[in-house]
């Protein structure tokens, strides 16, 4: 006997539409979060030890607005007027508590930037790479080469 829920108008019990073997089954956002955990890896692979206190998030759509006249902090990768990217420095919250350090990726204007998910990760390995840059206070070129090659 099935649920009232489950068998909807005689259509029979509901199901996932595409099984798990299929490409399409990930979502858009898992595909995006994927990229991005692969792009961060090579990274962290290099950098580790000083990486050990940086989070990595994503969001949505950027929650910040430029007001006219005024151009994006350092710590802010854009493509012109929209944000890519943030570094969210280590602070204190409202209640007092300290956070850690954060990267944090806009999926919507990055994946609106990048074709395909060979492009999109490219284009997130590059965010990454500046944000890293600005968060170990070294060049992009030091933080793609790795320490050893200093």
């Amino acid at each position: 006997m099935t649920s009232r829920r489950a068998d909807r108008r005689g259509h029979g019990p509901r199901g996932p539409i595409l099984p798990p073997e299929v490409p399409r089954w990930r979502s858009r956002a898992a595909e995006f979060d994927s990229a991005a955990l692969e792009a961060f890896a090579e990274i962290d692979q290099h950098w580790h030890s000083r990486l050990v206190h940086l989070d990595l998030a994503v969001d949505m759509v950027p929650r910040m607005r430029l007001k006219p006249g005024e151009s994006w902090p350092e710590e802010v990768v854009a493509d012109g007027l929209v944000p890519l990217a943030r570094l969210v420095p280590a602070g204190v919250d409202r209640s007092g508590q300290p956070t850690r350090a954060r990267l944090v990726l806009f999926r919507r204007p990055l994946t609106h930037r990048a074709p395909d998910g060979d492009d999109l990760r490219d284009l997130v390995y590059s965010v990454l790479v500046e944000l890293v840059s600005q968060h170990l206070e070294i060049s992009p070129d030091e933080v793609e080469a790795g320490p050893n090659d200093n």
